[in-house]
C-alpha cells in the first residue's frame, strides 16, 4: 500500500508540472460528394501560419498546443473548394470542435458547420475521443482496429484493453482480477443471457468481429447501469451501415497444428451426433434417449480432412434519401482442435482420478446472422432495430486410459482371469447453443433541452446438450483383446440430455433534461432519470439413461473385442438375451424421470444521474434504487434420494455512484470514481443439481447458505492524450468486497466443486498502465497530394495488483467444532478465484501508405498464475493436514500475428497466426508430502500449527496440462 501511495504522489506531481495553458481545435471533415463520407487526407491550416495538420482515415483532425486567441482556419483538398472558417476562438485548457462538410461544387455556407463531434464508432481515433470526453472510465476497441489486429471475436477483443485477461481453462473474462460473476454483459446497452448453465455472462467468443461495431468496458459504475457488477460492464455495440452502401464476400481456410500432428489428422474423432444428425451446424434428432441406446452408435466416427474454413457475406444500403439504412451480415465457420495431456483429480492429497493420456477432439461450427435497420425519421427522431442470431454446435470426444495407465474408479473386483482390470473412459458430447436477440431502440429530441432514449429487448436462448454419450469400461491389456462394462453406480454407460431454455424481456427509459448549457463559460448541468426492467425465466432439465449388466448374469460375462467396438458390447441382441438392462433416474414430482429446476429473476430499478460541468471539473453523481428477486424451484436427486425445495432471495437496496473528471488542459485529465455494487448468485449456484464433466469432475449448487456479496469500488486515473490518436494513462484502483463468492472444493466426501461465501471480506488493489504511442507516421507530399511512408504504433497495457480474502473460521462455543470454516493447511487468507497478480498486453501495428496498403500486426498477452478453484479442508480438527489445496492455472504467453495486403480497390488477402508460441496450458495443485508426519506429531491442532511442529513439505502436482496448437489461416475478401 505504501508503494501505491508513493506512486499516487508522484503522479500528482507529474500532473502539476505537465499542465499547459494552451487550447486545441479538433473536428471531422465530411465529403458532400459522397453522401457525407469521412474525408481523409484533407489539409487543415491556421491561416497566416505554418501550423496545421491533415485529416485521418476517419476524417478526424486535431491541431493542438495553440495559444489562446481567435483564428481563421483553412480547409483544403485537391479538386475541392477551399473553405475558410473565421472567428474560431481557442481558450486555454479547452477544446474547440469544428466539423466541416466539403464539396467540389461550391455553395458552402457557414451554417453548415456543426460544433459537435460526430464520428464513426468503429474508429480508433473516434473511440479515443469518446474516452477522452467521458466522465466515467470507459475503454473501447473498434471494428477497424480489430480488423487490423486480426481479432476474430469479441472475447479476444476485450483482452486488448488494459486490466483484462481471459482464462483459457474456464473461458472466463477477468477485469481487474475479477471474473464472470463480477461482470455484466450487454448488447447495445441491454442485457443478454448466458449460453452456459455454469456462467453468468455469455461466451463473447460467439460474437465474431463481423457483427461488431465496437466493444467497450466501463470499469467504473454509473447509476444508469445495473448494479450487479463489481469490476465493470462489457458492452457490445452491433454494427450498422457505414457509408452509402456495402457488399462484400469473404472466405478463409486454415489449419490447427495440433490436429495435423501426432496422427490426429487421420484419426480425428467426432461423435455420432455430428456424423449423422447434424446439418450445417444444426443438430436434429427425433429419437428418445432410450431409442438411442440401440438405434445410435456408441462409437465415434472419423472426420476426413479436419481443416478450418469460413465464409461470410455482408450487404447494406441507404434508401429514401438516406433516411433508412439496413445492413445484413451472415457467416458460417468450422474449426477443429485437438490436444492430449495430463488430468488428475486429487482428494486430500490422493489421486481419485488420473490419466496421462487425456485426449480431446473438438469440432465447432458457428453460424451468425445480423440485421440492423436504422430509420432517421427526421432530425429529432431515430429508430433502430437490431436482430442477432447465433448458432454454435460444439462437438467433443474425450477419452483417457487407452494407454493402460489411468486410475478411474476404486472397483477392484477381478476381471475374469486377468486380475485387477485396466479402465478406459470415453465421453462424447454435443452442445447446441441458439441465441436470438431482438432489440428496438428509440432516440427522441423532444426539445433543445430534453433528450428521451428508450429500448426494449427480447432474448430467447436454448443451450442444450441433447445427446451426451459416456462409456466407462474395463479391459485386459494394451492393445485390448477383451472389454467389459463397468456397472458401478448404474450410469457409467449412459446417454444423457441436458436442456436449458431462457426467455427474457428487458428494457429501459432514459430522459435527460438540460438545465444549464453555456458553451462560452463551459458550464453545464443536466439531470438524467430512468427506469429499468428485466425478467428472465429458465427451464432446466437433465435426463440420464444408463446401461448395466443384468442381475441374472455374471459380472464381466458380456464382452467385446476392443475399445473401439463398444457397439459389440452394448447392442440390441445383448438387451434381447437379458445380458443388459436399462437404468433410469427416479421419478420427480411430475412423474418424469428427470432432474429439473426452474428459475425466475426479476430486476426493477429507478435511477437519477446528475451531470455537472464547471469549467474544468466534470461531475457525474447518481443513485440507483434496485430490487432483485431470485426464485428457484428444484427437484433433483437422480437415482438416489430426491431433494425437492425452493430458494427465494430478495435484495432491495440503493446503489450510489460518483465519477469526477478534472481537465487540466486539452491533453491531461484526472479522474476519480467511487461506487457500491452487488454481486448476485446465479440460478445454478443455488440449485443443488450436480453436473458431471467428461473428466468425472462434479460441480454442484448450494441452495442453503449462498448469498449475494457487496463491493465498494474506488478509482483514481490520470490520462494524457499527446494527439487525437495517442494515449498514456495511469490508474489506481481499490475494491472492498463483503462476503466474496468463490468456486471451491466441497468440504468432506469426494472432490466435488461448489460455490460458497468463503470469507467475510476480500480486498483488491492495483495499478494499471495503458499507452498507445505512434512510432512512425506517414509524410505528406503536397506536390503529389499523397502520403508516403508507414504508420507504426505500439500499444502497451499492464496491470499489477494484490488480492486477498480472509477464510471464514467460526468455532462453536465449546471449541470442538465450527459453524463455518474454510481454512485449510496453514492458510488464514488466500487469493481470489481467477485473479492474476500481473497482466500484460501489447500490440505492434504497421500500415503502409499508398493505393495498395500493406498491414501487419503482432500482439501478445500474458496473465500470471490465478486460482482456478479454492481449496477446502476435510474436517474441523484436521484441516491443517487433510485438505484440498487451491488449484492454480499457471501463467502463459499468447502470441498472435497478422499480415494483410490490399490489391486494387476490391481485394484484400490476409494471413493470420494464432497462438504461435503454443505454450503448455497447465493447472497445478499443492500436496502435503509429509502428511503422516504432521498427523502423528500431535493430536492437538494448535501444537501441529505451532513453532515446534515439523516443517511442512509441499509437492506440486500437475492436475491438467495440454497444448492448444497454433492456428494458421489464409483469408480473401472481395468488396463490391
Amino acid at each position: 500500500m505504501k508503494n501505491l501511495l508513493m506512486i499516487m504522489a508522484m503522479m500528482v506531481t507529474v500532473l502539476s508540472m505537465a499542465q499547459e495553458q494552451t487550447g486545441s481545435i479538433v473536428g471531422k471533415l465530411t465529403d458532400k460528394e459522397l453522401n457525407d463520407e469521412p474525408l481523409a487526407f484533407a489539409n487543415v491550416l491556421i491561416k497566416g501560419t505554418t501550423t496545421g495538420t491533415t485529416s485521418d482515415f476517419d476524417g478526424l483532425y486535431e491541431i493542438a498546443g495553440l495559444e489562446p486567441g481567435t483564428y481563421v482556419v483553412e480547409f483544403s483538398y485537391l479538386g475541392y473548394e477551399t473553405v475558410e472558417i473565421p472567428n474560431v476562438v481557442v481558450e486555454a485548457g479547452k477544446v474547440t470542435t469544428v466539423n466541416v462538410p466539403m464539396s467540389a461544387g461550391g455553395g458552402f455556407e457557414l451554417s453548415e458547420v456543426v460544433v459537435t463531434t460526430v464520428s464513426r464508432k468503429d474508429s480508433e481515433v473516434a473511440l479515443l475521443l469518446d474516452q477522452k470526453n467521458a466522465v466515467t472510465v470507459v475503454e473501447s476497441i473498434g471494428a477497424k482496429e480489430l480488423g487490423d489486429l486480426g481479432i476474430s471475436d469479441a472475447k479476444t477483443a476485450t483482452t486488448k484493453i488494459s486490466g483484462v485477461t481471459e482464462s483459457e481453462a474456464s473461458g472466463d473474462i477477468f477485469v481487474r482480477g475479477l471474473g464472470d460473476r463480477y461482470l455484466s454483459t450487454t448488447l447495445n446497452g441491454l442485457p443478454i443471457p448466458s449460453d452456459n448453465v455454469d456462467k453468468k455472462n455469455i461466451n463473447l467468443g460467439l460474437f465474431p468481429t463481423r457483427v461488431i461495431q465496437n466493444v467497450s468496458i466501463s470499469k467504473t459504475y454509473a447509476a444508469r447501469t445495473s448494479a450487479d457488477q463489481a469490476s465493470g460492464n462489457i458492452n457490445i455495440t452491433s454494427r450498422e451501415l457505414v457509408g452509402a452502401s456495402e457488399f462484400s464476400v469473404g472466405v478463409s481456410g486454415g489449419v490447427n497444428t495440433s490436429v495435423y500432428q501426432d496422427g490426429a489428422k487421420d484419426n480425428f474423432q467426432i461423435s455420432p451426433n455430428l456424423d449423422k444428425k447434424t446439418t450445417f451446424g444444426f443438430y436434429d434428432s427425433n429419437r428418445t434417449l432410450v431409442q438411442n441406446l440401440t438405434e445410435q452408435s456408441w462409437d465415434p466416427s472419423i472426420k476426413d480432412n479436419p481443416l478450418n474454413y469460413g465464409v461470410n457475406l455482408s450487404f447494406g444500403k441507404k434508401l429514401f434519401d438516406n433516411k433508412l439504412s439496413f445492413v445484413l451480415s451472415g457467416s458460417h465457420d468450422e474449426n477443429f482442435r485437438y490436444n492430449e495431456g495430463v488430468y488428475q483429480i486429487l482428494e486430500y492429497g490422493f489421486v481419485q482420478v488420473g490419466a496421462s493420456d487425456y485426449t480431446t477432439f473438438i469440432s465447432e461450427i458457428t453460424n451468425t446472422a445480423l440485421m440492423d435497420l436504422t430509420w432517421y425519421i427526421n432530425d429529432k427522431n431515430k429508430l433502430k432495430s437490431t436482430t442477432t442470431f447465433l448458432n454454435t454446435l460444439k462437438d467433443e470426444v474425450v477419452e483417457f486410459g487407452r494407454n493402460g495407465e489411468a486410475q478411474v474408479s476404486d472397483d477392484t473386483d477381478a476381471f475374469g482371469s486377468f486380475g485387477i482390470p485396466l479402465e478406459f473412459v470415453r465421453d462424447q458430447n454435443t452442445k447446441q447453443t441458439r441465441l436470438l436477440v431482438t432489440q428496438l431502440i428509440g432516440e427522441h429530441k423532444l426539445s433543445e433541452k430534453n433528450q428521451l432514449n428508450w429500448a426494449g429487448g427480447y432474448n430467447l436462448l436454448n443451450a442444450d446438450e441433447p445427446n451426451r454419450i459416456r462409456n466407462q469400461v474395463f479391459f485386459d491389456a494394451v492393445p485390448s483383446t477383451s472389454v467389459a462394462i463397468n456397472s458401478q453406480g448404474g450410469f457409467n454407460q449412459r446417454k444423457a440430455a441436458q436442456l436449458i431454455e431462457d426467455i427474457e424481456y428487458n428494457g429501459y427509459i432514459n430522459d435527460v433534461f438540460k438545465v444549464i448549457d453555456e458553451e462560452e463559460s463551459n458550464k453545464k448541468f443536466d439531470i438524467e432519470v430512468g427506469l429499468f426492467y428485466r425478467n428472465k425465466e429458465r427451464d432446466f432439465s437433465s435426463e440420464f439413461v444408463g446401461v448395466t449388466e443384468s442381475n441374472n448374469v455374471d459380472r464381466f460375462s458380456t464382452r467385446t473385442d476392443n475399445l473401439d467396438n463398444i457397439n459389440g458390447l452394448i447392442n440390441g441382441p445383448n438387451f434381447g438375451n437379458g445380458s443388459l438392462q436399462v437404468n433410469l433416474l427416479s421419478q420427480n414430482s411430475s412423474g418424469l424421470r428427470q432432474d429439473v429446476y426452474t428459475g425466475e429473476y426479476t430486476s426493477q430499478a429507478a435511477y437519477a444521474d446528475f451531470n455537472v460541468q464547471l469549467n474544468k471539473l466534470g461531475v457525474n453523481a447518481g443513485i440507483r434504487a434496485q430490487k432483485d428477486e431470485i426464485l428457484v424451484n428444484y427437484d433433483v436427486g437422480g437415482s438416489g434420494t430426491r431433494v425437492v425445495g425452493e430458494t427465494v432471495q430478495e435484495y432491495n437496496n440503493f446503489y450510489p455512484s460518483l465519477n469526477l473528471k478534472y481537465t487540466l488542459n486539452e491533453k491531461h485529465a484526472l479522474r476519480f470514481a467511487a461506487s457500491r455494487t452487488i454481486t448476485l448468485p446465479e440460478f445454478k449456484e443455488i440449485a443443488p443439481f450436480r453436473y458431471v464433466a467428461p473428466s468425472g469432475q462434479e460441480v454442484t449448487g448450494n441452495a442453503d447458505d449462498l448469498t449475494a456479496s457487496y463491493t465498494n469500488n474506488f478509482d483514481l486515473k490520470w490520462e494524457f492524450f499527446p494527439t487525437n490518436d495517442q494515449l498514456i494513462s495511469l490508474a489506481l484502483f481499490y475494491k472492498d468486497i463483503q462476503d466474496p463468492i468463490n468456486r471451491t472444493a466441497q468440504r468432506g466426501g469426494e472432490s466435488i466443486w461448489t460455490f460458497e461465501n468463503t470469507g467475510d471480506k476480500a480486498e483488491v488493489y492495483g495499478i494499471e498502465l495503458e499507452s498507445k504511442i505512434n512510432l512512425l507516421k506517414p509524410n505528406y507530399n503536397e506536390a503529389n497530394d499523397e502520403y508516403a511512408g508507414v504508420d507504426l504504433n505500439l500499444v502497451v497495457n499492464a496491470t499489477l495488483m494484490h488480492h486477498e480474502q480472509d477464510l471464514k473460521f467460526v468455532p462453536t462455543a465449546d471449541g470442538n467444532s465450527a459453524t463455518e470454516f474454510y481454512r485449510f493447511g496453514t492458510n488464514k487468507t488466500t487469493g481470489l478465484e481467477g485473479a492474476s497478480d500481473f497482466i500484460f498486453n501489447t500490440n505492434l501495428n504497421l500500415k503502409t501508405s499508398g493505393k495498395n496498403p500493406f498491414g501487419a500486426s503482432l500482439n501478445a498477452n500474458y496473465a500470471s498464475d490465478k486460482i482456478y478453484v479454492l481449496g477446502n479442508p476435510e474436517g474441523f480438527a484436521i484441516y491443517d493436514y487433510s485438505y484440498n489445496d487451491n488449484i492454480v492455472e499457471n501463467g502463459f504467453v499468447v502470441l498472435n500475428a497478422r499480415v494483410s495486403q490490399e490489391i486494387g480497390k476490391n481485394w484484400q488477402v490476409s494471413l493470420n497466426g494464432q497462438n504461435l508460441l503454443n505454450p503448455e496450458i497447465k493447472r497445478t495443485q499443492g500436496v502435503l508430502d509429509n502428511r503422516n508426519e504432521i498427523r502423528s506429531f500431535s493430536a492437538d491442532i494448535n501444537e501441529r500449527l505451532g513453532p515446534d511442529a515439523p516443517e511442512r513439505i509441499i509437492r506440486t502436482e500437475t492436475v491438467r496440462s495440454y497444448k492448444l496448437g497454433s492456428t494458421i489461416s489464409l483469408g480473401l475478401t472481395y468488396s463490391f
